[in-house]
């Protein structure tokens, strides 16, 4: 057995950077597939709101709330859909490494397109439901812990493990 090189020794996977675009590229849209889904759903459901009895008898406040919230979840549907559409256009062009940049930088806006999303969403429902002063902390807070789970975490991990060496 011979000894080991510096290739077979360094940390990480040992990767062309076409196979690292590959990889990636399949995993953002693993990733566009799990939330797209949520997306569609929460989206769809927002469509059909405006023709039910109840629509007619909200405040202008929440009737402007919702328009509000509907076009947000058509720019996360634009925003997901656009990674998608962005790779079938650019595909054949041996453009993989920059197509899987732009692309991962579209969904990370359909992200934060879907953090107020939801947050336009939970703030109708929870006006319509609770109708006191607590649904703007009740809102707050589960903002602060979308953030949380959704951007502090996956920074501070980054920041803590990938300084290590």
């Amino acid at each position: 057995m011979g000894g080991l090189g510096p290739r077979d020794t360094a940390p990480g996977r040992h990767e062309s950077p076409e196979e690292r675009a590959d990889r990636r590229w399949a995993e953002l849209l693993q990733e566009v597939r799990v939330i797209q889904t949520g997306v569609q759903i929460l989206f769809g459901f927002l469509l059909t709101v405006v023709f039910t009895p109840r629509f007619a008898t909200l405040q202008q406040t929440d009737k402007t709330i919702y328009v509000v919230t509907v076009l947000l979840g058509a720019a996360t549907t634009g925003a997901l859909v656009g990674t998608v559409t962005f790779h079938r256009l650019v595909a054949g062009h041996r453009l993989k490494p920059e197509t899987v940049l732009w692309a991962s930088r579209l969904s990370l806006v359909g992200i934060v397109l879907l953090l107020a999303t939801v947050t336009s969403a939970l703030l109708l429902i929870l006006r319509i439901a609770m109708d006191n002063s607590a649904v703007p902390w009740v809102v707050a807070g589960l903002v602060g812990w979308f953030m949380l789970c959704w951007f502090a975490l996956p920074a501070w991990i980054l920041h803590r493990y990938s300084s290590r060496d």
